[in-house]
């Protein structure tokens, strides 16, 4: 399953084991570029998209996954 507009982002596929169903791994750092330059969205607003929109919706056991590349959520919580 992919994500409509957002091919450029693609870094892959991955192999999921329970069930055991292959997904496509976005990089959301990407699709994020992709929202600011092609919707003239700011950063927050595109992470707010990206995370109501994207994260936020299940669509089966195939639902891609997108890897955030460059935060580093877990020091926050140190």
């Amino acid at each position: 399953m992919k994500i409509d507009g957002f091919d450029e982002a693609i870094l892959g596929p991955a192999l999921l084991w329970n069930p055991r169903v292959e997904v496509l791994v976005y990089d959301a750092e990407k699709i994020r570029e992709i929202l600011m330059t092609r919707d003239g969205m700011s950063c927050d607003e595109a992470r707010e998209y990206i995370e109501f929109n994207i994260e936020g919706a299940y669509v089966g056991d195939r639902t891609p996954v997108l890897v955030w590349t460059q935060d580093m959520w877990w020091e926050e919580d140190e």
